[in-house]
This record gives C-alpha cells, structure tokens and sequence, in this order.
C-alpha cells in the first residue's frame, strides 16, 4: 500500500492527486514549489514505475509546470527528481523568477525556507487547486485559514 514519506508529510502540504501522482506544496513561501509523488509502493525511480505510469508521470509534470508557469508568471521551470534524502520517487517543480531570493543559483540552502501564514498557504492551495482543475484532478482538503 502507497505511504507517503515522512519528511515529505512534514514539509508540505497536498494539493490534490491526478491519475499516478500526488502533488503537495512544498511550505517555502519563496518560491512557487510543488513536488509530485507518484502514488506507487517501494518506487525510488522512474524507471521503475511501468511504462504507462511513466508515460502518465511524464503528462502530469508537464501539466502541472505550465500551470504553475502561467499561474504565477514565471521565468523558468526547474524540474529535478533527487532522492539522495528522500529515496521515495517524488519530483520536484520549483517556478522561478529572476528577483526570486535564489536566483540564478538552485533553491536548495540558497535562502531559509520562508514559512507561509495560515491565510496564506490556504489562499495558495486554493489558487493551484483552481489551475488544476480538469476531469482527473481531486483536490485535497484545504488547510485551515
């Protein structure tokens, strides 16, 4: 049975899920950041998931960039699948700008993170559960405002 890793559990928030992925908003008020987590038992990379799942995968991380990208106005798209500190498949979508706090350089220990207020990270979700919406999308409960 899929289980979603602790530390992802602990720094975000869920979003909604589509057909193979979970997305959850990582909670950096920096940035606009998403992590999708496809909903797959003891996956640690793509290559892993069937190829239908990777097929899906691969349509649910283009979605969810150009939604974030025209939601937000971004710059760029930073995209990356990790997994050196969580080996749980989960790929990040980081939406920049050039006066963002990291930019140019990657988010990662560029800046502390920057905690949202609750009425914040409430607006937010609702913001992307609105640019998600489509017949496969199931929004989560929002989080208290």
């Amino acid at each position: 049975m899929f289980e979603l890793d602790y530390r992802l559990q602990n720094d975000c928030v869920e979003v909604g899920s589509l057909m193979v992925s979970r997305i959850l908003l990582m909670k950096d008020a920096n940035y606009p950041w998403l992590i999708l987590v496809p909903q797959r038992e003891d996956v640690s990379e793509v290559y892993q998931l069937d190829v239908d799942d990777q097929e899906q995968l691969i349509w649910e991380s283009s979605f969810v960039a150009e939604r974030l990208m025209a939601t937000y106005e971004g710059d760029k798209m930073n995209i990356a699948a990790l997994g050196n500190v969580v080996p749980q498949l989960h790929i990040h979508h980081v939406m920049r700008k050039q006066d963002d706090p990291a930019w140019p350089n990657p988010v990662w220990g560029a800046v502390p993170p920057k905690a949202y207020s609750r009425h914040a990270l409430r607006h937010r979700v609702e913001q992307l559960q609105t640019a998600f919406e489509t017949s496969t999308f199931k929004p989560a409960e929002l989080p208290p405002a």
